[in-house]
């Protein structure tokens, strides 16, 4: 696998970045489990994360990213499949540590799955005016995380 770094254009970069925490989140399941912290310690995290973070990202490429290729698009059916399995994954409150730990897999190879194929093919195609609206929609703004229990330090 061709792993050296893709130029992503500026109109797509702050999506790449939201990709970059959602990585973090990951990392942050595994440390968790690495230090055999209480899966509801880690599960309330990781929920914050999804309502703050995740979901509004997910809409954002649903709504303005995903329609470039449009949702006929095998990638595109890839991409959506694999967030609605995410939101089932963290709405599921039956086995917190089996969830954790598909989230952790899945949301991983979500995010390398877009970052190296899905956006990929859609910098490509993508017009400089879909690209100016996802630019004026997503800013960059700075990431703030919730420290109320860092379990992962």
């Amino acid at each position: 696998m061709d792993t050296k770094p893709i130029k992503r254009k500026k109109e797509l970069q702050p999506l790449s970045r939201d990709h970059h925490h959602g990585l973090l989140l990951c990392w942050k399941i595994r440390t968790g489990f690495s230090k055999g912290i209480e899966g509801r310690r880690i599960k309330k995290y990781a929920v914050w994360f999804y309502s703050t973070h995740l979901v509004p990202h997910f809409e954002m490429e649903e709504e303005h990213v995903f329609p470039i290729l449009g949702n006929d698009n095998e990638l595109v059916k890839k991409a959506l499949s694999q967030h609605k399995r995410l939101h089932r994954l963290f709405k599921d409150t039956s086995d917190i540590s089996r969830c954790l730990s598909l989230i952790e897999e899945e949301l991983e190879k979500h995010i390398r799955f877009e970052e190296r194929v899905l956006f990929k093919e859609i910098q490509e195609v993508a017009s400089e005016e879909q690209l100016k609206i996802i630019s004026k929609i997503h800013t960059d703004e700075r990431f703030n995380d919730n420290t109320d229990d860092p379990f992962w330090e």
